[in-house]
């Protein structure tokens, strides 16, 4: 598990972005590193208000960089301006607040605690199904603190679903180590059967389904598509980690799926869906990848075009057995992610940039950077709306938005 540092610059909202991140890495089993020399990874989250605070955000970048073997930036001036760091020579990855998670992560579940329990964050709630997995990927080392899948029964997830939504839930976040396979430890596959019982719930509000494993998807993949269809309270979302397009590689990495099957899940839902947005992961730089395994995984990026997409290079983790293979040099996994994030910016973009011009309902979930709110349309796209106050928007409320331009990772909507 990974020690990680992080710093923080700039306005409340920054701060807030910082503890969603530490809240994320904290549920992946990863902890804070007592200084930046002891961290396996940097996170940087910037500023980007005037001149001299971008100066002195380029000038903490290299020193971070000097300092860590992995630094990842994120914030305004990164969002804005994240050429100035390319342009600076500053070997960091930048991403979007959303993305950090997911890349520090390096390809691992997540990892509730013992004890853990619905919360409810503003208008968020968060409802662990599950603890535990059924894999044994040989570079992840969460398995060893989590054993194998332990799945309440249905009923009990529902009533603590009822419970987030009386509480004010206007989202539920369904989340676990690998939700695909809830229900396997009773010989059962039952996690489209826990959506459908949720979505049955009076209220208004939305569902979003956490990381699920191809393999587990897969064998579930028409009723769970039918689910997704036939229920307007779930987000059309769905995160399923490929890791790699290499067949090669996910046997050496025992993902227990092969590329196939991931794309028979990805073309199962396109049959189903109009607008959906496809979540998956790229490990980059495995030990054992070639660059025709690269190669594959690039093709296969192309053919299913992800609207999220977590790239992270490769590092080892100790006890695992990923760990004792021979691994490949610095500047090579930099240059395959390179490409592979390159390749990431253009596709994402171009899904953002269809959207324009077209109306989206979306809710609304949290305050964003000064007098903006983030909010989510039905395939869990994010749409930030400016000017909050003056149309009178809140979280919590669902609104009609005109998708008036795109960034690379989000769009912009105003109110109709």
């Amino acid at each position: 598990m990974a020690r990680y540092h992080i710093e923080t610059y700039g306005c409340t909202a920054n701060r807030g972005e910082s503890r969603v991140i530490e809240q994320a890495l904290r549920d992946g089993g990863h902890h804070r590193a007592e200084g930046v020399g002891e961290a396996d990874v940097a996170i940087l989250n910037t500023c980007t208000v005037v001149e001299k605070t971008e100066r002195n955000m380029l000038r903490r970048a290299e020193e971070l960089e000097r300092e860590t073997a992995d630094l990842i930036v994120t914030g305004c001036m990164a969002l804005a301006q994240g050429e100035e760091f390319r342009e600076a020579g500053i070997d960091a990855r930048v991403l979007h607040w959303d993305d950090v998670p997911g890349a520090v992560l390096n390809g691992e579940c997540p990892t509730p605690t013992p004890d853990s329990e619905p919360v409810l964050d503003g208008v968020v709630g968060i409802l662990p199904i599950a603890r535990g997995c059924m894999s044994d990927c040989s570079y992840c080392i969460t398995k060893r603190a989590t054993g194998r899948i332990d799945s309440p029964p249905i009923e009990e997830n529902v009533a603590k679903a009822r419970a987030l939504v009386h509480a004010g839930a206007r989202e539920i976040r369904v989340t676990g180590q690998d939700t695909g396979v809830y229900g396997w430890d009773a010989g059962e596959r039952t996690l489209h059967e826990l959506l459908d019982r949720i979505c049955d719930i009076d209220g208004d509000f939305r569902v979003r389904v956490g990381m699920a494993n191809p393999k587990g998807v897969h064998g579930i993949r028409e009723e769970l598509a039918r689910v997704f269809a036939e229920n307007e309270k779930l987000y059309n979302f769905l995160h399923v980690p490929v890791q790699s397009g290499s067949n090669d590689v996910l046997g050496d990495m025992r993902r227990q799926h092969q590329v196939r099957e991931f794309v028979e899940v990805v073309e199962t839902f396109d049959a189903r869906l109009d607008h959906w947005t496809l979540s998956t992961d790229f490990i980059v730089g495995f030990p054992t990848e070639t660059d025709e395994d690269h190669r594959k995984s690039l093709e296969l990026f192309e053919r299913v075009r992800p609207e999220k997409v977590n790239v992270t290079r490769f590092s080892k983790r100790p006890g695992t057995d990923a760990a004792k293979m021979k691994g490949l040099g610095g500047t090579l996994k930099k240059e395959r992610s390179k490409e592979m994030v390159d390749l990431k910016m253009r596709l994402v973009g171009e899904a953002y940039e269809e959207m324009v011009g077209e109306t989206r309902e979306v809710l609304v979930v949290e305050p964003g950077t000064g007098d903006s709110v983030k909010c989510y349309d039905e395939a869990y796209r994010q749409v930030i709306v400016t000017d909050a106050e003056e149309h009178g928007i809140e979280p919590g409320e669902f609104h009609e938005v005109e998708i008036t331009s795109a960034e690379t990772v989000y769009c912009f909507g105003e109110p109709i």
